[in-house]
């Protein structure tokens, strides 16, 4: 695949399912360890109306995609944007015709993260 990377993004280990907002149609995921070693990696077309929400699962060595709205359910996922920055979604409102969303995003970071980091009341899904 060809074009621009759009984002290469550092989060707290432990997630099996993250949020990308205003995911490309096409996207090439990997996931990479702290060791720099390669877990899995994906080419994952979008399939469907687009969402301004993607969420991406880890399923073993399987990544699976979809086009999401979400509910309280995702709360505290990370989500992770264009240009690398990842924060913690906290509220998600839409209209029902899908016409309008308001969402919050919580970010914290820390210098010379180590392995075990996560920002405090952090529930990891």
């Amino acid at each position: 695949m060809n074009g621009l990377e759009f984002a290469r993004c550092t989060t707290a280990g432990g997630f099996n399912r993250v949020l990308i907002h205003a995911a490309p149609a096409q996207a090439q995921i990997e996931i990479i360890a702290e060791d720099d070693r390669v877990i899995v990696r994906g080419d994952l077309d979008r399939h469907g109306e687009y969402s301004p929400m993607t969420l991406v699962e880890l399923d073993g060595s399987a990544l699976r995609r979809s086009e999401v709205w979400p509910t309280d359910d995702f709360y505290g996922l990370p989500v992770l944007l264009a240009g690398g920055e990842v924060g913690l979604l906290q509220k998600w409102h839409h209209a029902e015709d899908r016409s309008w969303w308001q969402w919050s995003v919580e970010f914290s970071n820390h210098t010379g993260r180590p392995a075990d980091w996560a920002p405090p009341g952090q529930v990891r899904r």
